[in-house]
């Protein structure tokens, strides 16, 4: 009984109430620092090539010009290769952080579209976030060096375009149809497994519809000139494009407007809008030319004509020049592929049957059809293959080079110039030319006689020049003249002259009248001078008897 108290006692002392502040305390502090925590947002790493302008705890992230974190460390990676920058974002940014998410630096930039970022002078860089629409949520990104053309899930077309090595085509150029922009390129690289570069295209909406199965994608040059077999050609494009070029496309002359593209399709960028219109006939008749002309100035993309029509493409100068040829043909001859393009003669017709195409042509030369190379542009010298009927022309063989038939072929214009003037001076040679040196030598010695009579003459002229007589003969035909010119003055009509002749002839006019009836009379009775003249009475009438 008497331990009892003392066990109250020590009880009391154990539930102090001192003890309840520093567990308020406590908890309080517990509670504030899982408020701070469960208010903290997720803490990503961003890796960057260079961490020019971040600066720990000053550079902001921003979306849509808000905040929606802040970087806390910059630091190098463990290899040294890159820079790792960690931040903390917002609560409300958790959602935008994914897959599809992107992060780039705003600073100001000098590019083909303008200045731009030009307010981080003052305030500094900071990092721009583009929200995806993934749905893997990811703590990792890596920052872009130049912002994105479009959100990924922005509305529009994404395609890939397949082009050589050489096409100056980068991030961010222009994609034009018939002068607009449509759309961006949001990525070039190079795959050196295929040698080949695949850019990805972004048409923005509503403009996906402009792009089908049968459009032709080209690059744009600032400025195009061209100087080959069809003349001289300039091609001006945008300025934009004119600084840093682009891409643009379009459908080819009454071809189909095809089907709609599908996102991810893939196309072939041609280097000009010629080459990307060829590349359109993909059905043709492959033949190979043994040329005997020379082949300088025929070059690969020349055109196949059929008078003055374009009917193929000239494809490689020259083709498999080691290969066996034919033993009926020249073998120097030099061998051109060329391609027969029948879509040309008409666009819309989806299959061609090429069979068909190759007995109709082998009709056409057993008929005289042939291939000749022609000059398309003095000035440059270019040639280009003309196919034309002929008469007279070596029978046609069916004949094949590396597998391919051989399309017979006939001399050229050029050739056959040469031709001409070799056979004419065949023909001056075989000429018998000492009759006609004879013939010529005396035309010469009577032309030197002539000479000297001519000489002769023209000795006398000079001497007669000389005689002082000649000299005096413009003195004396002037003073004639003078003389002649006072004797016409004389009879002028003021003149004593001019009176006296005048009154001559009136005297002679009245001499004349008074002289008229003598005249009469001696008509009618020319002896009145001798006898007088009787007066006879009028015959009277009488009736015979």
């Amino acid at each position: 009984m008497p331990d009892s108290p003392r066990a109250e006692r020590r009880t009391q002392r154990s539930l102090s109430p001192i003890w309840i502040v520093p567990l308020v305390a406590v908890l309080i502090g517990v509670w504030m620092i899982y408020d701070n925590l469960s208010k903290l947002g997720p803490s990503i790493t961003l890796i960057m090539d260079n961490a020019e302008g971040i600066e720990a705890g000053k550079t902001l992230i921003k979306t849509r010009n808000v905040e929606v974190g802040r970087v806390e460390r910059v630091s190098l990676s463990d290899d040294l290769a890159h820079a790792e920058i960690t931040a903390r974002m917002s609560p409300q940014a958790e959602a935008m952080l994914n897959s599809d998410t992107r992060f780039w630096v705003v600073k100001p930039r000098i590019g083909r579209e303008g200045i731009s970022g030009l307010g981080t002078v003052l305030s500094g860089a900071y990092i721009q976030l583009l929200p995806g629409g993934g749905d893997q949520p990811q703590r990792t990104f890596t920052v872009l060096e130049q912002p994105p053309v479009a959100s990924p899930d922005a509305p529009g077309l994404r395609i890939t375009l397949v082009s050589q090595v050489g096409n100056a085509i980068t991030t961010g150029d222009p994609v034009t149809y018939q002068g607009y922009t449509v759309g961006r390129v949001e990525d070039s690289r190079f795959d050196p497994k295929k040698r080949e570069m695949r850019h990805q295209l972004y048409i923005q909406s509503p403009y996906e519809v402009l792009v089908t199965s049968t459009t032709r994608f080209w690059t744009t040059a600032g400025v195009d000139v061209r100087l080959d077999s069809q003349g001289f050609r300039v091609n001006v494009a945008s300025l934009e494009s004119l600084i840093g070029g682009g891409v643009t496309f379009g459908v080819p002359d009454n071809a189909a407007m095809g089907r709609p593209a599908k996102p991810g399709a893939s196309y072939v960028l041609f280097p000009d809008e010629d080459s990307a219109y060829e590349g359109s006939y993909d059905q043709y008749l492959e033949y190979v030319l043994l040329v005997d002309d020379t082949v300088r100035g025929l070059s690969p993309g020349a055109p196949v004509e059929y008078r003055g029509v374009r009917i193929g493409t000239v494809v490689s100068v020259p083709w498999n020049f080691t290969a066996p040829q034919p033993d009926s043909l020249s073998r120097f001859a030099i061998p051109v592929l060329i391609r027969i393009e029948p879509q040309r003669f008409d666009e819309e017709q989806q299959e061609i049957d090429t069979d068909q195409w190759y007995q109709r042509l082998e009709r056409m030369f057993h008929n005289g059809l042939r291939a000749s190379l022609k000059a398309g542009n003095l000035l440059t010298g270019a040639l280009f293959v003309d196919l034309n009927f002929h008469k007279d022309v070596v029978p046609f063989q069916r004949m094949t080079f590396v597998e391919r038939p051989v399309f017979p072929t006939t001399s050229g214009s050029f050739a056959q110039i040469e031709q001409k003037v070799s056979n004419l001076l065949d023909k001056l040679n075989n000429l018998d030319v000492e009759p006609l040196l004879d013939t010529l030598n005396d035309t010469l010695a009577t032309t030197r006689q002539t000479m000297e009579k001519v000489n002769g003459i023209a000795a006398s002229v000079d001497a007669l020049l000389a005689d002082p007589a000649t000299g005096q003969l413009p003195a004396n035909a002037n003073a004639t003249l003078r003389q002649l010119r006072d004797t016409l003055q004389g009879f002028a009509p003021d003149s004593q002259g001019y009176d006296e002749l005048t009154q001559t002839l009136s005297r002679l006019e009245k001499l004349m009248r008074e002289l008229q009836p003598v005249v009469r009379t001696l008509n009618d009775q020319p002896n009145a001078l001798i006898f007088d003249k009787k007066l006879t009475e009028d015959p009277q009438p009488r009736a015979p008897r």
